[in-house]
């Protein structure tokens, strides 16, 4: 099941760079995750300063 980032992302891109597979771009709130492209590693989740991304 792919991650989700939420309202609380402060669109600091620290996830975006540490996608492996380029699975996160710049939405107009936050940050978004293609979920047909992510591959479930949890790298974002892990550099998230403010633990805006779960599994969804």
């Amino acid at each position: 099941m792919a991650h989700v980032i939420n309202e609380e992302c402060i669109k600091c891109g620290a996830c975006e760079a540490e996608c492996p597979v380029n699975a996160i771009s710049e939405g107009a709130e936050h940050y978004e995750i293609d979920p047909d492209t992510c591959i479930d590693c949890a790298a974002c989740s892990d550099v998230c300063p403010v633990g805006a991304i779960s599994e969804a």
